[in-house]
């Protein structure tokens, strides 16, 4: 089935690369007239080499518009032009007292001016508070050795600078995250809606049709008692899938500039992409019966694809072992903890348990459901399996696997 994906961007921060393209522009036409209709304090001509001054400010126009494409995104916005750009400021600063003498005698402007502020303001823009901390530094010190004896003046300017792009940096940062938690938010909200469509549509039909195959089967009793058992076992799962609230993770753009992304889907989709995280509860959610009990925690339990996978057969192999072991009437528990560094399942019955020694000898004799289907997957992904139980009191199998898994081409054997 064909898939329609619909989009929905937001972000704060790409009209801050628009007004960073005016700022850029105008603050570089200031430059040019100031230099041409400036005066100095006394009503002189502000340069004694007009051509250092003259020169400059020609590349620093070509440089400008030359650059726009570079000031549109975060994407196109590089770390090499960030440096090329921070150098075109640092330069004009510099020459300043190469073009006007008096400039370290008298607090008059810089060759670029305020357009610096725009050098700066890209690095805030791009990478937060602290990049443009560093820029701002640079700046503050270039400003500094230019003025050769700075006034209080000269500090304030600097100062004001360098806490107004930290600030603006800080800003951008709080934007970005408030985009994605928004974006969290509505998906999450998109995916209620559909759980509650679907669960309105299944319990109609599906779920009413097992359930009163269920008291059927146990009225007429014989093979129909087992049929109604199973159904009633599918109808509890399926209970179980619909409300567990199962809900993808968010999607970010990779370009930070055009903000966070929500994409909904109208056909499922599945868990083929090894490169995309999985969320472990949707591959647990099916176990969940009458006779297996899923807790899991509200948030999603992201793995790579087939790591979850893996991880969800190891699962399945202990729950046949429960059944072919404890008996059809044992209860089997299944509890899924999400912890900062590795997934831990844990899968309890209340069975008979395994007398000790018997999965060495189980594994002797040639049957390794345990060896290779629980501790064979959880070794591949680079994460262990521990089998305890006390006869009498039941089985505990504790399945733990790292988050970012070194998953094994080869694949386990099944259980037996």
């Amino acid at each position: 089935m064909a898939r329609r994906e619909r989009v929905v961007r937001m972000s704060v921060e790409q009209p801050l690369w628009r007004a960073l393209t005016g700022y850029r522009v105008l603050t570089m036409v200031y430059a040019v007239l100031l230099a041409v209709f400036g005066k100095d304090n006394f009503g002189r001509e502000r340069f004694e080499r007009p051509w250092v001054a003259f020169a400059y400010l020609a590349f620093l126009a070509v440089w400008t518009l030359a650059t726009l494409p570079k000031v549109r995104s975060a994407a196109s916005c590089t770390k090499r032009f960030l440096g090329a750009d921070l150098v075109v400021a640092l330069t004009g600063i510099m020459l300043t007292p190469l073009a006007d003498v008096h400039s370290q005698t008298f607090d008059g402007p810089t060759l670029p001016s305020i357009w610096t502020a725009g050098a700066v303001l890209a690095f805030a823009i791009k990478g937060g508070w602290r990049w443009a901390a560093f820029a701002s530094t640079f700046v503050a010190a270039a400003n500094i050795i230019q003025r050769g004896d700075p006034s209080r003046d000269t500090f304030h300017n600097v100062l004001l600078v360098w806490v107004a792009s930290i600030a603006i940096g800080y800003v951008v940062e709080v934007a970005r995250a408030s985009e994605r938690t928004l974006a969290r938010a509505l998906e999450i909200e998109a995916a209620t809606r559909e759980r509650e469509r679907l669960a309105r549509d299944i319990h109609d039909s599906v779920l009413q049709v097992l359930a009163m195959v269920q008291r059927r089967g146990a009225a007429i009793g014989g093979e129909a008692a087992e049929l109604g058992r199973m159904a009633g076992e599918q109808e509890v799962a399926l209970r179980t899938l619909v409300s567990s609230g199962l809900v993808p993770p968010t999607r970010v753009s990779e370009d930070a500039a055009e903000g966070a992304v929500v994409r909904t889907f109208d056909a499922e989709e599945g868990f083929g992409d090894e490169a995309t995280p999985c969320d472990l509860r949707a591959l647990l959610a099916p176990h969940a019966g009458s006779r297996t009990s899923l807790a899991e925690p509200g948030a999603p339990v992201l793995l790579p694809a087939e790591a979850a996978r893996e991880l969800a057969a190891a699962v399945s192999a202990a729950l046949d072992n429960v059944r072919v072991h404890a008996g059809a009437g044992a209860q089997a528990w299944i509890l899924v903890e999400d912890e900062p560094g590795e997934v831990v399942v844990t899968v309890r019955d209340d069975g008979p348990g395994i007398p000790e020694g018997r999965l060495a000898q189980a594994e002797g004799e040639g049957r390794m459901g345990v060896a290779l289907s629980i501790r064979g997957r959880l070794r591949d992904l680079g994460g262990t399996a521990e089998v305890i139980s006390v006869p009498g009191q039941g089985t505990e199998v504790e399945l733990k696997v790292p988050k970012a898994p070194k998953v094994s081409r080869g694949k386990a054997g099944s259980a037996r």
